[in-house]
């Protein structure tokens, strides 16, 4: 399968880090072809132009400087995203890499209307979202609701790939990580990933 993983973290020895290792290591061994996409060593720069935004509702989305995202986006069928919650959200990076790349020709279309969006990412099969967070299970479940799986699920993904099905995998309380732990979950990442078929 054609995966894309997407790494958004400043620091190069990130927990972050060592969980995209894992998962293109896992992909890469079971035949995959991975493309990495690591939106800090690549100087990706999150804003939304002036051209792009002007362009969002006009007859063609203004995409020029976006052309080998939007490629690697629309090829993929396997997305893994690879991040740390930062006060409950995604980090401005990753947040302007979607509000960037998920764009009108890209991975939807208007409806004439201005009803429903139409997806156009029909090839994606499978979305991964890998997170660490500072804070403890229970305050990101029971205090918060989990509000990036909640916005990633059902925000982005339920309405530019519907077919896909979407998992989290959230590392908790990791300023505080013991080897084991790391460990352990680097198996659940494993494990998830060779379900792709």
């Amino acid at each position: 399968m054609n995966c894309l993983v997407v790494l958004s973290h400043p620091l190069p020895e990130s927990l972050n880090r060592h969980f995209a290792d894992t998962a293109i290591q896992e992909l890469t061994s079971a035949g995959h072809k991975v493309t990495l996409l690591d939106l800090y060593a690549k100087g990706f720069d999150p804003r939304l132009s002036v051209a792009e935004r002007g362009s969002y509702y006009g007859e063609r989305f203004e995409a020029g400087a976006l052309m080998s995202h939007a490629a690697a986006l629309r090829e993929a069928e396997v997305l893994v995203l690879i991040f740390p919650t930062w006060w409950f959200g995604l980090p401005a990076m990753l947040k302007g890499w979607i509000d960037r790349v998920f764009s009108p020709g890209i991975a939807f279309d208007h409806a004439s209307d201005f009803g429903p969006i139409r997806p156009l990412l029909y090839k994606l099969r499978h979305v991964v979202a890998i997170t660490t967070l500072g804070s403890p299970r229970w305050v990101d479940r029971l205090v918060m609701g989990r509000p990036v799986r909640r916005i990633l699920k059902w925000g982005v993904f339920k309405a530019c790939a519907p077919k896909a099905r979407f998992a989290m995998l959230p590392f908790y309380e990791a300023e505080r990580p013991q080897q084991d732990r790391i460990d352990r979950f680097a198996v659940s990442i494993r494990t998830q990933l060779r379900k792709f078929k």
